[in-house]
């Protein structure tokens, strides 16, 4: 296995109640508070956004104007030709010859939990077999790039590692610019002195790992080792928003989810191969219109900024954007002004990583209930993303009990249009 995987689940949880090694008698958190298919691939990273609750399609990038199911957004022009999106996203509209959209996700799951596991593994759930997220997947793939974990996630939980086991987990950020206490030296402390002190933590694991069992000494022993690293590591002024031009901020937009997208630039040019910024609150069964307005108050700034920002520095070549929910919303409003659960069709936006912005995937009916054109499964998306990074999404794996199992399920295929 290559060395992208490293154990931050154990490092954040485990390395603090697993491991009994102590200093001066204080458990370790006291000490630590005292002391190839076509073309080359491009992308090198992914920055993927969750919307959790299910993102209603006809109010973000596939409106039907003129429609009974139209709702209460007018759609705009972009800066690409011909394409339009919803009047939330203003900002946005003017990068949209960077964006690609797939207007006819063909998903297969109504319920929250069944098609939030599918959209993020590419498989049914099924059994006690847990699958990986496609985070966990790249992390497990491909080299680690630089002192950071591979695989980030922020403001909410990404999908479980599975079978690639705890050294694919995502390292788990609260509030974006909040600094970390684990990782940080308390008040008081100087890094000299806090320096002393985690090389007698790293002596003292070693000791104390005769006491556990080979793999959670293992474990153990590696969360230290990586802790330390990353503790003593200048790379972690990445996750500090506070030195950031004040400009920034508020061109994001000063909020968990402008934030969220700062840092997760931040991330990606300090080397973290997979960011996943969570935003949830789309499940709109009541008042979707309101609701969607204040997604796009928010959402339309950050995400803007960040695809601007990725394209001047010449990241975005290297760099995925995605905008994704478990399914859409029902093109019927119903009687409280919502719209419910609907995954026969739904849409995406995505940006950098080697896709041929300006264009459009794909085409639902003329009410957004089927797709008209060119259906994508859900681990379309996972294979689309596995090319863009350079990874054999029909490679195989065994789980720990010797199964073999495809990174992707089987009869993925990239979405190729995508990529020019």
């Amino acid at each position: 296995m290559n060395q992208g995987c490293l154990d931050y689940q154990m490092t954040r949880r485990r390395m603090l109640g697993l491991s009994s090694a102590t200093l001066l008698g204080m458990p370790i958190a006291q000490m630590l508070a005292r002391a190839g298919e076509t073309k080359q691939a491009n992308a090198e990273h992914v920055i993927l956004f969750w919307c959790g609750g299910g993102m209603s399609h006809i109010d973000t990038w596939d409106p039907k104007p003129g429609r009974p199911v139209a709702g209460e957004f007018d759609p705009i022009n972009t800066s690409a030709d011909g394409i339009q999106i919803s009047g939330i996203f203003p900002k946005l509209a003017k990068q949209m010859h960077h964006g690609a959209l797939i207007r006819s996700i063909a998903g297969t799951n109504g319920a929250h939990g069944r098609a939030s596991y599918q959209l993020q593994t590419s498989y049914n759930e099924s059994g006690n077999l847990v699958h990986p997220g496609i985070g966990s997947i790249v992390t497990h793939e491909k080299d680690r790039l630089g002192d950071l974990p591979a695989f980030i996630t922020v403001s909410g939980n990404a999908r479980r590692a599975g079978y690639l086991g705890q050294k694919c987990e995502a390292y788990y950020v609260g509030r974006p610019g909040e600094k970390d206490p684990y990782l940080a030296f308390p008040a008081g402390i100087t890094q000299m002195r806090g320096n002393k002190r985690l090389d007698v933590l790293a002596k003292m694991n070693l000791r104390n790992a005769r006491n556990l069992s080979a793999e959670e000494s293992k474990s153990v022993n590696t969360a230290t080792k990586e802790a330390v690293n990353l503790m003593r590591s200048p790379a972690l002024k990445a996750f500090e928003l506070n030195g950031e031009d004040a400009k920034t901020i508020a061109r994001y937009g000063d909020t968990d989810f402008g934030r969220g997208a700062l840092l997760a630039r931040r991330l990606v040019e300090t080397g973290v191969r997979f960011v996943q910024v969570n935003r949830g609150g789309f499940d709109t069964h009541n008042n979707n219109f309101p609701a969607m307005q204040n997604h796009g108050d928010i959402m339309d700034p950050a995400l803007a900024s960040l695809v601007e920002d990725l394209a001047a520095s010449g990241k975005l070549e290297k760099t995925m954007v995605i905008v994704l929910s478990e399914f859409g919303r029902t093109p019927r409003i119903n009687n409280n002004a919502g719209r419910d659960h609907h995954a026969r069709c739904f849409s995406c936006f995505m940006a950098g990583g080697g896709i041929k912005g300006g264009q459009v995937i794909g085409k639902s009916d003329e009410d957004a209930i089927m797709p008209a054109e060119r259906p994508v499964n859900p681990h379309d998306l996972h294979a689309s993303i596995c090319y863009a990074l350079g990874i054999d999404h029909s490679k195989e794996v065994e789980t720990p009990l010797g199964r073999p199992m495809r990174l992707v399920s089987e009869g993925a295929k990239p979405v190729i249009e995508l990529f020019g």
